[in-house]
């Protein structure tokens, strides 16, 4: 995930160029965000809460990954939910549900679908490195977000690439190397989601924002908040952890 990372839907830069920036210098800021927000190997808690006019759920989580190619998300409450997994290896998401003792490959056609019934969709687990090789990058302007100078920079799919989003758009601070907006478009153009992030603290040995808003364009009321309640870099967790064997396990 991730943020899933997802959670996942999140991109930090860790690039400054003085001059003309040009879209080779977009595309090494999308490469150095996703290094940035990774780490070799993170593991993290996270809450999540789903908003809707006439409910609220909450969703917590822990979330291990290795580069942008591996993860492992564990729900960890409420109950019901507890001990479901999902596994990203690549661009492919396995799903364990400890109810029925099963594990459930997701085929490219949930790639689109809710996450745990969330703002957030299943391609967005496996997106996160997508946004660097599949998309080409230009920067094309510059806006300060909660006193941020940043980059903004369009995100265009490569022909034929297997992606959900038919343009992205990143807001990326300039010298804290912070994403704090994103705005997602379907195939015809339209807005279909605003990510945001916000509270910006010190986790492990770098700064990111420790919540992520994701709030719909065609749903008034309707949002989902993840908090990042802990996390650390480089764990010296390996790629042998990234298994089906640990995806069903309950630790």
């Amino acid at each position: 995930m991730k943020y899933f990372r997802i959670c996942g839907m999140m991109l930090i830069i860790a690039v400054f160029m003085t001059g003309g920036v040009g879209a080779q210098d977009a595309t090494t800021i999308v490469q150095r965000c996703v290094q940035h927000m990774q780490g070799k190997s993170s593991y993290g808690e996270m809450k999540m809460t789903i908003v809707r006019p006439s409910w609220q759920r909450d969703v917590s989580f822990k979330t291990w990954t290795y580069g942008t190619d591996l993860s492992l998300i564990r729900i960890t409450a409420p109950a019901r939910d507890k001990g479901a997994a999902f596994l990203k290896r690549g661009n492919e998401i396995w799903n364990w549900q400890p109810s029925i003792r099963r594990t459930i490959k997701l085929p490219p056609s949930m790639m689109s679908q809710s996450w745990m019934g969330s703002d957030f969709t299943n391609d967005d687990l496996v997106k996160q490195s997508s946004m660097a090789e599949d998309y080409t990058h230009k920067i094309i302007g510059n806006e300060v977000l909660q006193g941020y100078p940043c980059y903004i920079i369009n995100l265009t799919p490569k022909p034929n690439a297997a992606v959900v989003w038919g343009k992205v758009k990143l807001w990326i601070s300039k010298t804290d190397y912070l994403q704090l907006k994103a705005e997602f478009y379907d195939q015809d153009g339209f807005l279909v989601n605003t990510l945001t992030g916000s509270k910006i603290k010190k986790m492990g040995d770098r700064l990111i924002p420790s919540v992520l808003e994701v709030t719909p364009a065609d749903n008034p009321g309707q949002k989902t908040v993840i908090e990042q309640l802990s996390l650390r870099f480089d764990t010296g967790i390996t790629p042998a952890f990234f298994s089906q064997q640990q995806l069903k396990s309950d630790h």
